[in-house]
């Protein structure tokens, strides 16, 4: 739990440089200094608040151009142009908080707990598991499963999410499914129960931020992973550091960061944010703001299938030829096909796909367009899965605006 300095008039010096790590656990009075100035209402302010002056500087990190969507807890999107490199750089892989940053992020003793109904219940360190495991890397995306939450209208409640809380990096660590099988899941285990290290925002170390799990099956898919590295260098402090889950294909909520235990289960998982109306969709279409009872609500597994455009940008100009590309991505199958139209979707014409880099990765693609002549013009992107299943125009509303897979459009001007 983050302590609280006593609060005081005396000013202390803090380098910029180490301003990211000392704003999480930072007292009121010596970030007033850091701002080079008092703040006389410190007294009101909220447990872990911090500065709006830091907010889109060291609050993010040293992360590159994302857009700050609040602060408490910290979450961030990347802006769709800045997603352009087939693998996602660390500094521009978006941020979903659910509380506070753990007090301590040090590799060194970090354990990992494996427990509930299996043979061998164990308690791992980082080390453990890069001497006693094979070590993987892999391309996989996260996608948060709210990604496209401000299309809704009415609006749905949470972080008002475009298109940018979606990445592909590559991560180095251990496959879930040969820990679980070190520890002996037994034949009654139906679902997972994940747990970190992060902090209520309350501050209360009762509470978790997110406890949220998934059925054993999908614990047991070859494309999970343990991470304890991300493209090639540690994790970022708000990415997970220093170990995580990577569940490609899911929400993001289930791809736990600050992992410290996970709990085998003969029930569906119950922690926070697995009941009531959280991360759960309805049954049954519903009317644009209907209030749907919790019974009606399912919880969220694979999301459905997605395209983003990434270059050119949205509102750029461009000559009367250029060329479109962009990733495509989808829960548990691949993209069969990716399409771009320039009409308003009247017409569509076939893009060049890459298959992904190994499964769990987005997929890459690109095609040249020629306009017709000067003018504004939309490019709108299309990709239909494995099963035939393609992006639609618009989807049904559900209370919490999850899931919206509508296919991404850029305007351009041609000239």
């Amino acid at each position: 739990m983050t302590e609280r300095t006593e609060h005081t008039n005396e000013a202390e010096t803090v380098p910029r440089e180490d301003r990211r790590g000392f704003l999480r656990t930072a007292g009121f009075a010596t970030m007033g200094a850091v701002a080079g100035l008092t703040i006389p209402f410190r007294a009101n302010m909220p447990n872990g608040l911090v500065p709006a002056a830091f907010a889109q500087g060291d609050l993010l990190g040293g992360k590159d151009g994302l857009t700050l969507l609040g602060d408490r807890p910290l979450n961030a999107e990347t802006p769709a142009h800045l997603l352009d490199d087939p693998i996602t750089p660390t500094d521009r892989h978006f941020i979903r908080d659910n509380g506070q940053l753990p007090d301590s992020m040090d590799p060194d003793g970090w354990t990992l707990t494996i427990d509930g109904f299996v043979d061998n219940p164990m308690t791992l360190t980082i080390d453990d598991l890069r001497e006693n495991f094979e070590v993987i890397t892999r391309a996989l995306h996260i996608e948060c499963g709210g990604n496209g939450r401000a299309d809704f209208d009415p609006p749905a409640r949470g972080n008002q999410w475009t298109v940018g809380a979606i990445a592909c990096s590559e991560w180095t660590g251990v496959r879930l499914k040969d820990v679980l099988e070190a520890a002996g899941v037994q034949d009654a285990a139906v679902y997972t129960g994940h747990e970190g290290a992060d902090i209520h925002l309350s501050g209360d170390p009762d509470k978790f931020p997110l406890s949220r799990g998934m059925p054993i099956d999908k614990a047991m898919d070859e494309t999970v992973m343990i991470a304890f590295e991300m493209n090639g260098g540690p994790l970022h402090p708000h990415n997970g550091a220093p170990l995580r889950l990577v569940v490609p294909g899911w929400p993001g909520s289930c791809s736990q960061k600050w992992l410290t235990r996970i709990w085998v289960r003969d029930v569906e998982h119950d922690g926070e944010k697995m009941r009531g109306q959280s991360y759960r969709v309805p049954a049954y279409p519903v009317a644009p703001g209907t209030d749907v009872p919790n019974e009606d609500m399912v919880i969220m597994e694979a999301m459905p299938v997605k395209s983003l455009v990434t270059f050119p940008a949205n509102g750029s100009e461009t000559g009367m030829e250029t060329e479109v590309r962009g990733h495509a991505w989808v829960g548990d199958r691949t993209v069969e096909r990716m399409e771009v139209s320039i009409d308003f979707g009247a017409t569509w014409s076939d893009a060049e796909l890459d298959a992904p880099v190994n499964p769990g990765a987005w997929q890459n693609w690109r095609a040249n367009v020629t306009f017709p002549q000067a003018g504004y013009y939309e490019i709108w992107a299309r990709a239909t899965d494995s099963e035939g299943v393609a992006q639609p125009h618009a989807i049904s509303w559900n209370p919490r605006g999850y899931l919206n897979n509508t296919f991404h459009r850029v305007g351009v001007m041609a000239s």
